[in-house]
This record gives C-alpha cells, structure tokens and sequence, in this order.
C-alpha cells in the first residue's frame, strides 16, 4: 500500500513539474479603475499605456439608472452619436462587460448623455504577443532545472524502492 502511495505521488509530482507555465493570460481591465464609468473622467488618459489583447475584457461599472454601453462606429463616437450603435452591451445591472474578442478598434460611449460628459472609450485589440523565447537555464531556481532534478530523483527513488 505504502508503495503504491508513493509512486502516485511521484507520478502526480511529476506531471505538475513538467507542465508548462502559461505566459500570458486573459486580463480583465475595471474602465475608469476606482472611479468607473462615470462623467468628467478622461477615458483615453485612462487607455494610454495599457494593451488589449484577444480574450481580455471591460469590465464597467455604473449606475444602471444614468449611463450605458454602446458600441458605435468612428463616426458616432467622434460626434457621441448613440442613435445607431452596433452593440448595446448593457445588461441592467450596472455591472456589465465587453468581451474583447475581436482584433479590432473598439468605439464605446454612454448612449444617455454622458458621451458629452466624456463617458466614451476606445481601445484596439491585438492578437496576443507570440511567447518569449527561453535560454538555457543556468540558475537552480528554474523550472527546467527543477524538471531535470525531478525526473532524475523519481526514477531512482521509485528503483530504490523495489
């Protein structure tokens, strides 16, 4: 029984060890961060700097009562034109969220009046950076080295223990 623990757990150790580490993960981004999507806030000070990547989303919060999401064209965000949006992303709740799952400029704007207020967004999705390409590890600290330590380690304790 004892035996039969043990290699389980090898078995199970390695595989953790051995599987790859993601490199870069959808991200959420709360619109406005602590102030949210509300009035006299300058959106696109808020944008610079950041990156949208396929999979990433919007996250806005509102009162339900006063403002929404539209996704317009260039045109109506340039003029906060809400007569034609594409996309009504409002749910109600005041809680809502944009997918970003689509490389392209996305034009967002309050559609009740606050566009006028500065309520619009825009932001262009990007395909997700290809992953770095790793050296050789040197250091004992990286994951390779930590691998090649483990699959030597548990061959030779599970050959010790028979």
């Amino acid at each position: 029984m004892a035996r039969s623990t043990v290699l389980i757990t090898a078995v199970v150790l390695a595989l953790v060890v051995a599987m790859p580490v993601p490199g870069v993960m959808a991200k959420k981004y709360t619109v406005g961060d602590n102030k949210f999507w509300n009035p006299n806030i300058n959106y696109t000070v808020w944008a610079q700097g950041k990156h949208f990547y396929l999979g990433d989303w919007l996250y806005f919060v509102f009162d339900r009562n006063q403002h929404n999401i539209l996704e317009v064209n260039k045109t109506d965000y340039e003029n906060c034109n809400s007569d034609h949006p594409l996309v009504n992303w409002t749910r109600g709740a005041g809680r809502d969220v944009v997918p970003l799952n689509v490389t392209k400029r996305y034009y967002l704007l309050d559609g009740k009046g606050g566009c006028y207020g500065g309520m619009k967004l825009s932001v262009k999705v990007e395909k997700l950076p290809p992953p770095p390409k790793s050296a050789p590890a040197k250091s004992i600290g990286s994951v390779s080295t930590v691998t090649s330590l483990v699959q030597f380690i548990i061959p030779f304790a599970l050959l010790r223990m028979w």
